[in-house]
Parts: structure tokens; C-alpha cells; sequence
């Protein structure tokens, strides 16, 4: 069974156990998780709409997009779609983007699970606070094999091009090995142009001239790649594991695409199909810039780079955690391989992590539904 299905199914009630711990030895300082909403049913991503409200958007597994004030929760909800998406275990409304120029034009765009169970990237308009069920334009339809491994973030890029990560399609070791085929759009990093009332394939995309390939592809070897988000350097893209590790993969800022994270042919940086000499001069798989095994926790989820004024001594660090141990870590670049040290140790089921217009962080807790702000202790 698929670690992320099994934890996401419990049915217990975890209580949020916020031991404080120094955010790194070097500075003295002390984080704390603050709750400022409640209420949330299965929340699976935090984001913002950069458009000077303030607001955070809280996306909820199965279909409704909710709007956090501070921490006020607004009884309307943003964006409603429970008809269209069949919802549990790793199914649902999984990831929101808003358009850079959101203010001027009302775009947002969804990734959700449909009736048939497979992915769906559709924009939507926004009036008046709301968005209008009416505006809905599916832009793809992506088939899934399988349950799980549905990937599902949505992020804008400094190049205005929007990406989307795609899971393997499910199952075990990725048995139709799908992250390796150029011809699938599982286990991919897609990145599309969809300025005009569709989408388009960029033309500087690195495979957008190759036989048999899907030029959408930007980079390929992920195995479900849950939560990534943009930093000065590069994309950090967070890939949950299979059996033994956890990673982190960077693909750096300016890269002309064509990255080959590895997954099925290893798992972080040790080989999984083949069991051994399974990178070549051919295959030229990246390594994971971080990476950690099953001892710490079992299911990666992917943060930001602080960029915020409320914790000065974590400005300019990675904060990322793990959903099955609830432990959260901040790291720096450190030449190939970045530093890290834990920063706190918790029991929340942490299923995503947000920040708000200025740069503060935000993470959910995907069992009881609350969201939490990073604060000074």
C-alpha cells in the first residue's frame, strides 16, 4: 500500500504537539507554530493571489477552496467544484495557482481528480470575489492508471509559464515506468503556456522537437512529485520516496530543462530497477540535493525559502517537513548536497505549507484541519 494513502486514510485524530526548538544553532532564535484557522476539511494546499488582499487560500480534498482573513475563516467559500471531482485517499482538488495578473484578469487555475479518476487542469474566473462556475475551461485531462501518486501542485514560474507536477500514475515502483517514458506525461514536470484561452507548449520546452515525445515535459524521473515551489535558486521540487528515502530535487534557476531526477531507475540517490549500476554516462540522472530515510519519516512534503520579516534568522532557508513524522527542517545551499538541521518536532500530518503575500510561512495539518502561521517564540 501506498504510504500517503495509508497515512491520509487514518481515522484517528492526531493533537498538534508543538515542541519548540532552536530554527538553527547557529542563531539563537526560537520558532513556534501559532493557530490561526480551524475548521478545514482534509486541507491540501495554502497559497495566496498576490493581489494586495491579504487573503490565503486553503484548499480542501474534497472541492471547496476557502478563504482565511487573518484568522478569520469566510463562510463563502471561493471556489466550489465537489461535483467534478471524486475525492479520497490521494484523490481530490489537489493544487491552486493563481494567474500572475490575477487582479487585472480573475484567473486561477485547479488541479483536481474528475469522476473517472484522472487529472484535470482547469481555469477559472473570479468576479467579485468569487469565482464564477460558469468560467470553467478544462485545459487537460491527464489518464491515471492508478489511485494514487496523482501529483497535483500548481506554481507560476519567474518566466509566467505555469507548472504542474504529475505523479507517477500509481500503484508500487512505478510498474508501467511511465517517469521514464518521454511519451507519458506521468512522473513529469510539465510547464505550459496558458496566456491565450487554452494551453500552448512553450517553444524553448526541452523535448518539444524530440520523436515520441510530449512536448510539455520540462523535466522527468519524478515518482510523485506533491509539493515544489519556486526560490533565487531554482525550483525545489519535493518527490515523496517509495520504500527507503525521502528527496529533494533542484532543478536550477535558468536551466533550459531536460533533467532526469531517476525515479524508476533510483530512489534519491541509491538504485531501485536496477537494484545496482542503474546511472550511466547515457542516463545522467541527477542526484537529490537533499535527502533522508525512512528512520525520520516516510512521505516528503515540500516548503519555500523563507522570505518573510517575522523570523529574521530563518531569511533565506528551506523549510520543508515530513507528513508520516510531523518533523519540519530548514536548510541552506551548501555546495551539490544542502545543510540541514530540525527545527521542530511535531504530530501534525503536515500536507502542505503556504505563505502569504509578504513571505510568511503557513503549513497545514491535514488530519484536524488547522492551519498554523510560523512565529517567534
Amino acid at each position: 500500500m501506498n504510504k500517503r494513502t495509508s497515512y491520509w486514510q487514518r481515522g484517528c485524530l492526531l493533537v498538534a504537539a508543538l515542541a519548540i526548538a532552536p530554527a538553527l544553532a547557529q542563531s539563537g532564535n526560537q520558532v513556534q507554530l501559532l493557530k490561526v484557522g480551524s475548521g478545514f476539511e482534509r486541507p491540501t494546499s495554502i497559497t495566496n493571489a498576490a493581489d494586495g488582499s491579504g487573503r490565503l487560500f486553503v484548499v480542501e480534498q474534497g472541492g471547496l477552496v476557502k478563504v482565511l482573513r487573518g484568522t478569520r475563516v469566510e463562510a463563502q467559500p471561493f471556489l466550489d467544484v465537489r461535483s467534478l471531482t471524486r475525492a479520497g485517499g490521494e484523490r481530490g482538488l489537489l493544487g491552486l495557482a493563481f494567474d500572475p495578473k490575477f487582479s487585472q484578469n480573475g484567473r486561477l487555475f485547479v488541479d483536481y481528480t474528475n469522476l473517472n479518476g484522472d487529472t484535470v487542469i482547469a481555469r477559472y474566473t473570479a468576479v467579485g470575489g468569487k469565482v464564477n462556475p460558469a468560467s470553467a475551461k478544462v485545459l487537460l485531462t491527464i489518464k491515471q492508471p492508478y489511485s494514487n501518486h496523482n501529483g497535483g501542485q500548481l506554481a507560476f514560474g519567474p518566466d509566467g509559464f505555469l507548472y504542474v507536477g504529475m505523479g507517477d500514475g500509481g500503484s508500487g515502483g512505478d510498474p508501467q515506468n511511465n517517469a521514464q517514458n518521454l511519451g507519458s506525461l506521468l512522473g513529469k514536470l510539465l510547464r505550459l503556456d496558458v496566456r491565450s484561452g487554452s494551453y500552448t507548449v512553450p517553444k524553448d520546452n526541452p523535448f518539444i522537437n524530440t520523436a515520441g515525445a510530449r512536448g510539455e515535459i520540462f523535466a522527468y524521473g519524478l515518482r510523485n512529485p506533491w509539493r515544489f515551489s519556486f526560490s533565487s535558486a531554482g525550483l525545489l521540487i519535493a518527490d515523496v520516496g517509495q520504500n527507503k528515502y525521502e528527496e529533494i530535487n533542484l532543478l536550477p534557476k535558468g536551466s533550459a530543462g531536460g533533467e532526469n531526477y531517476g525515479w524508476r531507475l533510483k530512489e534519491a540517490a541509491a538504485c531501485y530497477e536496477p537494484a545496482s549500476n542503474c546511472n550511466s554516462a547515457k542516463t545522467k540522472l541527477q542526484d537529490p540535493i537533499l535527502s533522508y530515510d525512512h528512520t525520520q519519516g516516510n512521505s516528503v512534503t515540500g516548503g519555500y525559502v523563507y522570505r518573510g520579516q517575522g523570523l529574521p534568522a530563518l531569511r533565506g532557508q528551506y523549510i520543508y517537513g515530513d507528513f508520516g513524522s510531523g518533523t519540519i527542517w530548514a536548510a541552506v545551499p551548501s555546495s551539490a548536497k544542502w545543510k540541514t538541521n530540525k527545527m521542530l518536532d511535531t504530530e501534525l500530518s503536515i500536507s502542505t505549507f503556504g505563505e502569504s503575500e509578504a513571505g510568511e510561512l503557513y503549513l497545514a495539518d491535514y488530519v484536524s484541519g488547522t492551519v498554523y502561521q510560523f512565529v517567534a517564540k
